[in-house]
């Protein structure tokens, strides 16, 4: 029996299938274990929601690569938004797991789409505030580009180009679809 999926939108146009995103998680994984061969302080943190899905799976594959155990966690920036006060509704606390030591160790901290970099400087403020990490290094499985901050990410699954009002959206198994990343016009 095939596993049932949400649907997308057919308007949606898909820029990464199931295969190109296995593809980069292995590639992303193997660069990060490149960079630095000392993994006993390695940490993955997923910024919630889906870098901590996308985190998970570098996790798991570094894992399986180096039969080592690999430090995972996530992150909640919600309280860290700098748009916060604009907000419409009251914010959804999903809450921060990080059951390792922050301090010293050589955090990657994941997000499935790099835009301004806005996100990324939250999630910044927020581990700082559990402690002062060797390095931070920072993946994304897709970079589209448009930062207001000089934030670049060190490993990337795939650059989308695309125009500042589209969109780009990642659907993954965890979230209950088939895995893609989608471009959107507004």
């Amino acid at each position: 029996m095939s596993k049932q999926y949400k649907p997308v939108p057919r308007e949606w146009q898909l820029v990464m299938d199931e295969d190109s995103i296995s593809r980069a998680i292995s590639r992303i994984s193997f660069e990060i274990v490149e960079k630095d061969r000392d993994l006993k302080n390695l940490a993955i943190v997923g910024i919630r929601t889906g870098g901590e899905y996308i985190g998970k799976r570098l996790a798991e594959e570094i894992q399986r690569i180096e039969k080592i155990e690999v430090a995972y966690g996530v992150i909640d920036i919600t309280l860290y938004r700098d748009d916060l006060s604009s907000a419409q509704s009251q914010p959804t606390l999903r809450g921060t797991d990080l059951p390792f030591r922050i301090a010293g160790s050589r955090i990657v901290l994941v997000d499935d789409v790099l835009f301004t970099g806005r996100t990324i400087r939250s999630a910044l403020d927020a581990i700082i505030d559990f402690g002062r990490p060797r390095r931070v290094e920072l993946a994304a499985l897709v970079d589209r580009g448009y930062r207001e901050l000089p934030i670049q990410a060190d490993y990337v699954g795939r650059v989308v180009p695309c125009q500042r009002a589209q969109m780009v959206r990642v659907r993954l198994g965890e979230m209950g679809y088939r895995d893609g990343v989608y471009l959107i016009d507004r």
